[in-house]
């Protein structure tokens, strides 16, 4: 890392901490030649592991696009999926790990989804999980009408 003041590229790091909640790592480095002390800031990397084993960094834009397909016709904005998308990096920088499968993503993707829209959850629902026959869509209907009775009795509740 260059030092800002006199443009050595020998510097160590003195302090090391991770910010908001580990998405930055703040670090405090000291010049080995003017010894002057300076902070970088990193954001820390999230890279997906693809199926044909490609890792690749993780991108908001890339959730928002393949969710846009499944919401085409449905009353969602850019708002709502760019929520959506800070939603799924959220839930998946908080497993922790700096590398996740992309399996992940679309499970960190289907919850929010179900969430917004029900037929975008489901269009989404039948290429993720592969949907072979209308069997599949029943179950996954039936499951979903399940939760949205779920949601309905817990807000009775309160």
């Amino acid at each position: 890392m260059r030092c800002p003041f006199c443009r050595n590229s020998d510097s160590r790091v003195v302090d090391s901490r991770e910010v908001d909640d580990g998405q930055v790592i703040r670090r405090r480095r000291s010049c080995s030649q003017c010894s002057r002390r300076f902070t970088t800031v990193e954001e820390a990397i999230l890279a997906v592991v693809k199926r044909s084993g490609v890792t690749e960094p993780f991108s908001r834009d890339k959730v928002v696009r393949g969710v846009q397909r499944a919401c085409q016709g449905r009353p969602v904005n850019e708002d709502q999926l760019q929520q959506l998308a800070q939603k799924v990096e959220d839930t998946i920088r908080a497993s922790g790990s700096a590398e996740v499968p992309s399996h992940e993503v679309g499970l960190a993707i289907l919850g929010p989804l179900r969430e917004l829209d029900g037929v975008a959850y489901l269009r989404f629902a039948s290429v993720y999980r592969s949907f072979s026959s209308v069997e599949d869509f029943e179950k996954e209907i039936a499951d979903l009408r399940a939760a949205m009775a779920d949601q309905a009795a817990q807000q009775d509740e309160q």
